[in-house]
Order: structure tokens, then sequence, then C-alpha cells
């Protein structure tokens, strides 16, 4: 039985009042406003918050977390970090759960194998994300292969995979390589200004201004160059959209459930707006010269490149490329969750190695093997040598990035809202149910990896569980919804990790506060303050 809403109920309700006080000659404003205040809070407590989620749901067989649903587990969600709540109820009460928001309102988490299979692979077009929590990101994600659904998202993909082939990215390496030692570079040069061997850095800056400029030279063969001029005006957008400061967390909570909320002339709404603008005007100048460049035959090895080489010859086939809208919003989209995704699970996990130092000694070691070259100032930027270099090499580093990944996901969540009927499990879901798939919880269930699930341990990916699904791991999501840009990422990181090592050793800075304390979520999952480490010189 679907739910009844709010609008039907009231509606009739003023109509009923209405026509009983014309016939007992009530005053009609009077005994429509009582009928409507007795009216509304029955249905809030005892409808939705009671008969409905108990009695009459199509949810209500799936496990339930305790609570009253008037005010459901809203509190427990927002005051802990993204996805442990959720990880405690899969524990306590299986792999999928039932749990609510506000007024009844009913969620499930789904971390059962059989049921994310159905999600990511059977059927994934029948779960797309709730149109609330797209007009969230669109404004500076783009509506590009992220964000759009159904055959948008089969077409979108079909254009851009030709830019994230094993072999446009190894293509591109030498650019991972040039930005990576740009930043090692940057940082000794700011301890021979200081006259040290040992300084602080607030490493996940860094790496966002690297990773910021990585994507801007791989995708699309733009020169963002924040890490020598970090005041660069896409980078200052950046800052400002990742603000954390108390008004804009409240703020883009507000803008989840009420989008309108966008409107409100407060300071994190004008920053948004500021940063959209500087973010589509560098998206339109960058798209406009690369169809200029593929009408003439002309471009470099860039992703974007490639991708308007291979619209070009679609249309000319007569097949639906994509549009310059289209294309632009792939940039925006690229640009925002293609670099601080990295940047943050670098940072995460030199957080790590410097937590664990007997694993940062070991993966230091393997590089050293691998690649000699790096730890010698004479041939570390030595282009021959940078040419052959292939950080897919290393088995231990791989197993370090993975482990990583695993334990603190740099996108922790995402929601889905079913279309048509379907079967999760053992469960029936109606249209219209609201999914969250949390990878910061599926990641470290101990029914996937084992009674360690939350120890960080790269060695566990020589000898997986026999419990150990795909579905397990699940920070680039799985299927034709998974992320595409998954293998440069992953070689983004490893390339960064190689560089950084191999001229730095990593240890905590206990002046400030552990980051892992407190884990804030806006679209990644970044510690508050940063990530602060004592780097010291090798």
């Amino acid at each position: 039985m679907s739910k009844v809403s709010a609008a039907p109920v009231l509606a009739t309700t003023a109509a009923a009042s209405f026509l009983y006080a014309r016939h007992a000659e009530l005053p009609i404003a009077s005994t429509v406003a009582i009928s409507l205040a007795v009216v509304f809070p029955l249905y809030v407590v005892v409808w939705l918050s009671w008969l409905f989620p108990f009695h009459f749901s199509e949810l209500r067989h799936v496990p339930t977390v305790p609570g009253f649903p008037l005010w459901g587990q809203f509190v427990e969600i927002i005051t802990q970090e993204c996805g442990v709540p959720q990880r405690q109820w899969h524990k306590q009460h299986g792999p999928i759960v039932r749990y609510f928001f506000p007024f009844g309102a009913e969620r499930l988490s789904v971390a059962d194998d059989e049921a994310l299979k159905q999600m990511t692979v059977k059927n994934p077009y029948n779960y797309p994300k709730p149109v609330r929590a797209k007009l969230w990101m669109v404004r500076i994600l783009g509506d590009g292969v992220l964000l759009a659904e159904g055959q948008e998202h089969v077409h979108q993909r079909k254009s851009l995979a030709p830019g994230f082939s094993i072999q446009s990215i190894r293509a591109l390496s030498p650019v991972f390589w040039e930005k990576s030692l740009l930043l090692a570079k940057c940082w000794r040069d700011e301890m021979t200004a200081a006259k040290v061997t040992t300084k602080s850095f607030e490493a996940l800056e860094w790496l966002n201004r690297t990773t910021l400029d990585i994507i801007g030279s791989a995708g699309f063969g733009y020169d963002i160059n924040s890490l020598q001029h970090p005041e660069a005006p896409i980078r200052e957008a950046y800052r400002l959209v990742f603000a954390f400061d108390l008004l804009s967390r409240v703020m883009h909570g507000i803008q989840a459930f009420i989008p309108a909320s966008k409107y409100i002339p407060v300071k994190m709404n004008r920053d948004m707006q500021t940063s959209r603008e500087i973010i589509v005007d560098k998206a339109t100048e960058i798209i406009t010269e690369k169809q200029e460049q593929a009408e003439n035959n002309t471009g470099g090895k860039d992703i974007l490149a490639l991708i308007a080489r291979e619209n070009k010859k679609m249309k000319a086939m007569g097949e639906a490329g994509l549009s310059f809208e289209t294309m632009r919003d792939q940039i925006m989209t690229f640009l925002g969750a293609g670099h601080d995704t990295t940047a943050t699970g670098v940072a995460w996990t030199l957080h790590l190695l410097s937590t664990h130092p007997e694993i940062q000694s070991r993966l230091r070691e393997e590089i050293k093997d691998y690649m000699p070259f790096l730890f010698d100032k004479d041939t570390r930027f030595d282009p021959e040598q940078i040419a052959t270099a292939d950080a897919d090499q290393l088995p231990y580093l791989d197993n370090v990035c993975r482990e990583s990944l695993r334990y603190i996901p740099p996108i922790p969540m995402t929601v889905r809202q079913s279309i048509a009927d379907d079967q999760l499990g053992p469960y029936k879901i109606p249209a219209g149910t609201v999914i969250y798939v949390l990878a910061n919880a599926i990641n470290r269930l101990p029914m996937y990896w084992g009674p360690n699930a939350d120890v960080f341990d790269p060695d566990r990916w020589e000898d997986l569980p026999k419990t150990f699904t795909a579905n397990a791991f699940m920070t680039f999501l799985q299927g034709p919804r998974g992320c595409i840009g998954r293998k440069f990422a992953e070689t983004e990181m490893k390339v960064l990790l190689c560089c950084l090592l191999s001229m730095y050793e990593f240890k905590r800075d206990f002046d400030v506060p552990d980051p892992e304390d407190w884990k804030m979520w806006r679209l990644v999952l970044r510690p508050k303050d940063g990530v602060t480490l004592k780097v010291t010189a090798i």
C-alpha cells in the first residue's frame, strides 16, 4: 500500500469542514482552521509515524532500526561520520535495513551482495539519483556522465569511453609524473627557503592543487598551474564550494531537501553562484577551443581532444554525438569530481602511512627497487626514465592504494530512488523507494572482510576471505554506473605516492587534531581541518 500524501488529506479535511460549517451555520474560517489544526498533527503522528510504517508499508517486513519514525534516526545520522551508523545497523540487523528520516520518511541501506548486483549490474537504470540530490549537485558538477540517467547516460558513457581507455591513460602518464614531481619540488623549495629539513604541510590543499592541475593538463590540455599560482580563479572556486563553516554546512543540508533555498541571500549561496560562474566560464572556454581543434584535425593527446575527435567521427557517420552543452558539462564533472576525490584519497593514504610507519617503509623500499631513479636528484626528472616508469608494476603499492580506498572511501555513499517495483534480496521494493549504498559501511563489514575489517592491512589483498565479493568494495561502485575515471584515478594516485615517498618521510603532526576524529561529507569524505603532516626530506 502506498503512503497517502498530506495534500489530499488536508484538501479533503478543508472541504468537509467547509461544507459542515455551512450546514451547521458555523464560522467557516475558524471551523476549517480548527479542523486542519486537529487533523494535520494526527496525520503526521498517527498515520505517518505509526500506522503506515508499522502496519501498511510494503517495506514493513524489512529489518528495521528501532526508534520512533516521527524523528527517526536523523540525529544519529547527522551527528556521526557518513556511513558509520549504517555500518553498525548492518552488523546488528542484516545486509538490508530500513530506517527513518523525520516524519516517517522510509530509507533503505543496502549491503546485500545479490541486491547490490541487482541495483548496479542487472537493473541499474531502475535506480537513478533522486531529483533533489541531483539538483543539489548539478550546480557545480554539471549535467555530465556522473548525473545523467537512463539512455542519456548510456549515450554519454559510450561517447566518453575512448578517452578513459587504458591506452589513453598510459599516454597521459607523463603529465601525472610532471605535476607530482612539481609538488614534491615545491615542498623542497619551501624547506630550503625556511632552512629546515622537516616541515609541517597541510597536504590536502597541496594535493587538491596538484590533481586540479593534472585533470587540467591530462583531461583538457589546459595548464591551470595552481601549484605555483594557488590564487588561480578556478582553484578559488572549488575552495568556496567546499567551505566547512557552520552556516555553509547548514545551508547545504537544507538544500538537499529544499532546492529553492539556493535563492536565500546568504554568503554560502553567493559563493556557490560565484563558483558556478567561474567553472562554467572556464568549461565553455575549454570546449570551444577543443571543438575548433577537432574541426581542424589538430589537438593533443588529452582526454577531451580524443573525445572531441571521436564525437566528430560519430556525427559524420550519422550518429548522435554530444552537444556543446553536454561536452561543457563533462568538463564540469571531470573538474569537480575528478580532482577532489583523488586528492582526498591520497591525503588519507599519506595520513594512514604516517600512522603505520612499518607499512610506509616497506612501500618506500618497493618503490626504490622498481624505480631507483626517483631517489637520485640527478635522475629524478629525467624524461627518458619517467617515460619507462610504470606504477602499475608495484604490487604492494597496488595493495596499499586499494586498502586505503577501502578503509576510508573518498566518496562514502550514493543515493538512489527506484522507478519501478523490483526485488532486492528477499524483499519486494516498491517504486519510489529511496535507497542508500554506503561504501563507508559496506567496505568495512565483517560479513565480507572477516573479523579484522576495521584494521588497515594492505596484505589482506593477497589472501582475501572466502566471503569477499566484488560488491564488498564499493569505493568506485560497480556496473555501468561505476566510476568511468577509475583507472585514471588509480594511476594518478600511485604516481603521486611514488614521487612523494621517494623524497619524503611522513609522520603524524600531534600539534593538530587527528583528521580521523571529524570527517566531513560534502561529495567527498574529507577531514574538517585537512591533513597536516610532518614531512621530512630524505
